[in-house]
């Protein structure tokens, strides 16, 4: 559809979960992409390049890994387009997205948000080890059916994504047997995750992260940064981290997120590579917006025409 140029557009950033074999080997051969990710291996101290180009669904599902390999190409591929720093636009992310999206606000540097992406990662890969805990989408009925579902089953509802969708954290046990005997109406689609995010069986991730945070000089916002929290705009770099910091054990409201972006005119929407989760989810909650995932470099023009004809 023709984009107006005074149009509001949004950027969102992927989470734990959009990450696939491969999804590294493409970008490679884009000019300055394998310098950068050279450089974002040190940063993390992890093999990024191999993790994204040769490793395998259950090496790159580990969570101390996913983290940091999905932040990296997001700030990556960011940089790539000039978004990092840029203003006038509103941008968030899911879950560890929600690092990628600060980068791009301006409020970490892109080192910055890999290297807290590597300790968000091990912190909380950590605390999935304590204990059997895994995520579930629970999909179909009302919000209110689902919540009383997890309610009865012992559950937590750890993402409201919105377009009718829960997802529930918990104990592995808890969960097959939800899984086992769905109430009517409702699907259980259990999650490649190793544990129970946003939930209390990620306090001592939280803790191990808070102590990190206090060596973060964050910058204030240049763009409107919408946090998962209660997707209000945050508006101080300060605010930003500590809200990322109590993201670890608290829901992420990506509903509340879409609803902001609805309520702020929002009429584009550019998800970052690994691209396709988020607009999934927005073309059902976001009718009328102009969407795009970036899953490959063979994006890049689609995304450069759409920012040109808003700035």
């Amino acid at each position: 559809m023709p984009v107006r140029a005074d149009a509001v557009i949004a950027i969102f950033a992927p989470g734990q979960g959009a990450q696939k074999p491969g999804m590294l080997l493409p970008w490679l051969d884009v000019p300055g992409i394998a310098d950068e990710f050279a450089r974002l291996c040190e940063v993390s101290g992890m093999d990024l390049v191999g993790l994204g180009t040769t490793a395998s669904a259950e090496q790159i599902k580990d969570t101390a890994v996913a983290q940091p390999l999905i932040v990296a190409l997001g700030v990556t591929v960011a940089a790539h387009l000039g978004l990092i720093g840029a203003a006038a636009h509103v941008v968030t992310g899911h879950s560890v997205g929600e690092l990628t999206a600060a980068a791009v606000a301006g409020v970490l540097t892109p080192d910055a948000a890999v290297e807290l992406a590597a300790h968000r990662g091990a912190a909380m890969a950590a605390a999935c080890a304590r204990t059997p805990t895994g995520m579930a989408a629970v999909v179909g009925g009302s919000i209110d059916d689902a919540l009383a579902c997890l309610a009865t089953a012992g559950l937590t509802a750890a993402n409201y994504n919105g377009a009718g969708q829960i997802v529930a954290a918990g104990s592995s046990a808890d969960l097959k047997t939800l899984a086992a005997a769905p109430p009517r109406g409702l699907r259980i689609v259990p999650l490649g995750v190793a544990g129970a995010f946003h939930t209390e069986h990620m306090a001592p991730a939280e803790w191990q992260l808070r102590s990190y945070a206090h060596e973060l000089t964050p910058s204030a916002p240049k763009s409107t940064l919408l946090s998962n929290a209660d997707g209000t705009a945050v508006p101080t770099g300060a605010e930003v981290v500590q809200r990322i910091v109590r993201q670890v054990t608290s829901p992420v409201r990506w509903d509340l997120c879409l609803d902001t972006c609805r309520d702020l005119g929002v009429r584009v929407a550019i998800e970052l590579a690994p691209g396709g989760i988020l607009t999934g989810i927005a073309r059902r909650a976001l009718p009328g917006v102009d969407l795009l995932a970036i899953k490959s470099p063979d994006d890049l023009p689609a995304a450069r025409e759409l920012l040109a004809s808003v700035r």
